[in-house]
């Protein structure tokens, strides 16, 4: 009976990470695809439209991942297909210049005060990256200030008690990084401008810029308290280093603007990726012309990219962009966004479930204590186990939210009343569930199975037993 019951749960989601796990490391291409810090058997998606994405069994799942953020058009929407297609038909890459890349360049600038200049890159991490080799070329200092729990991708400088997917393991730092490569990084608490001012006080002199999220999404939504983002500005101007904002994932997904827009501080420099793209792996970095025309060719900071500017990625973000400029998109995203915050406080509270959520545009952060955080360590506080519960109880309910406690979440214009009522009926039975500790029968059974493909592609404890996730400060 118990071998019958494990061969029932070897479905086409489980079949497939047990073969990726023999050829890839831990079965994902990204760690928090892996569904360590939440146990069971990632879905492996097989295709996804509008506000949906369907696994290799067919279920169909409502979205509030996005692709990490992209898709805030919805999935496979239908302007931004036809322009990647008329592309793809033109060529997949040049390794030329295009004149989509002017045109993306110039909507870009338009759309951010602070860009006069922009260099295209391919990821987020490669224009944090070099966001900060431009910072300390421009300023010829070497120190740079990052905060506990911001994400700027994973550049050897900046894993230092990083954010996102390395909270997910438990693990500050990464292996592989010496600490000569870090020696240069002040990391310093998010929201404590104090900090910051000291910071200065003794070292201001070699310190070439703050690079920040300035909202953070990566140890989960947490916005930033009134005066701090205005300290950063006035404590760089001073000091004469270099304010990085990381726009990367809010860049045009908070606002037209971004954050800069919605708070008037604005950065010497600005990256972005996920929604500049589409859905296209892309990313960019841009500033004031003076401090950009120290990138080669014109000047002596060195960054190339054989994919930069690709064409098929200019197409997707340009149409995108397009979109995201009809009137009161923001408004009516915003607006969605929060109809579905404010209707799961309800619902734990009816329940009698610790919990609070924040939200800014079409980004959204969900956490399980009584007050929404302003820190890391206030992040770090939150119940982890119900976390678990709720994301499970929401899975098996057709809704698919982030699987870690420490990743933000987006709703996309696709995100009708229709489908927000259809997550709050669902998280309305998980709620009520929570503080039971009741778990059903196959749960039981899918948890059992999923430690063991995970024994099987880590070849923990000698490849016996059960392996237990870490379960990072919680």
């Amino acid at each position: 009976c118990f071998t019958n019951s494990l061969l029932l749960l070897m479905s086409r989601n489980n079949e497939l990470f047990d073969r990726a796990c023999k050829t890839i490391p831990g079965g994902v291409n990204s760690p928090v695809r892996a569904f360590r810090s939440v146990g069971g058997v990632p879905r492996f998606i097989q295709r996804a439209q509008g506000p949906y994405v369907w696994d290799a069994e067919g279920t169909q799942y409502i979205d509030y991942v996005g692709s990490w953020g992209p898709a805030i058009l919805g999935h496979a929407h239908p302007e931004v297909i036809e322009a990647v297609q008329k592309a793809a038909v033109n060529g997949l890459s040049f390794g030329a210049p295009s004149e989509g890349e002017i045109e993306i360049a110039e909507a870009i600038a338009a759309r951010l005060p602070s860009i006069e200049k922009v260099r295209l890159v391919s990821s987020g991490t490669e224009a944090t990256m070099s966001a900060i080799r431009l910072a300390r070329g421009y300023t010829s200092r070497t120190k740079i200030i990052k905060f506990e729990g911001c994400y700027h991708g994973h550049a050897d400088s900046l894993l230092v008690k990083a954010g996102s997917g390395m909270l997910t393991f438990g693990n500050p730092t990464s292996a592989g990084v010496p600490q000569e490569f870090v020696q240069h990084t002040i990391v310093l608490d998010f929201n404590q401008p104090e900090a910051v001012k000291a910071a200065f006080a003794e070292q201001g002199n070699d310190i070439a810029c703050i690079i920040v999220e300035p909202i953070a999404g990566n140890m989960n939504l947490v916005k930033p308290d009134p005066g701090f983002l205005e300290t950063l500005r006035e404590l760089c101007t001073q000091h004469g280093a270099l304010l990085i904002f990381d726009e990367v994932m809010t860049g045009f997904r908070v606002g037209a603007q971004g954050v800069q827009g919605l708070t008037g501080v604005t950065p010497d420099i600005t990256t972005l990726a996920k929604v500049i793209g589409g859905g296209m792996p892309v990313g960019a970095f841009g500033g004031r012309a003076d401090i950009m025309d120290c990138v080669a060719p014109l000047g002596p900071v060195y960054q190339a990219g054989t994919l930069s500017g690709n064409p098929v990625a200019v197409a997707a973000g340009l149409v995108t962009l397009k979109l995201l400029s009809e009137p009161g998109f923001y408004d009516k995203l915003e607006q969605q966004t929060r109809k579905l915050t404010q209707g799961l406080c309800e619902h734990a509270q009816a329940a009698g479930v610790p919990f609070s959520a924040d939200c800014v545009g079409g980004m959204f952060g969900l956490y399980f204590r009584d007050t929404v955080p302003h820190s890391f360590d206030e992040v770090s506080s939150c119940n982890i186990n119900h976390f678990k519960q709720f994301f499970h109880g929401m899975l098996d309910q057709g809704i698919y939210f982030a699987p870690s406690a420490f990743e933000a979440g987006f709703v996309s214009s696709t995100h009708t009343d229709e489908v927000i009522e259809q997550t709050l009926a669902a998280a309305k039975k998980v709620f009520a569930r929570c503080n039971s500790g009741r778990r059903r029968h196959n749960r039981r059974y899918l948890d059992f199975h999923a430690c063991a493909v995970l024994d099987k592609c880590s070849n923990l404890n000698g490849g016996h037993g059960r392996e237990i996730p870490a379960e990072h400060r919680a």
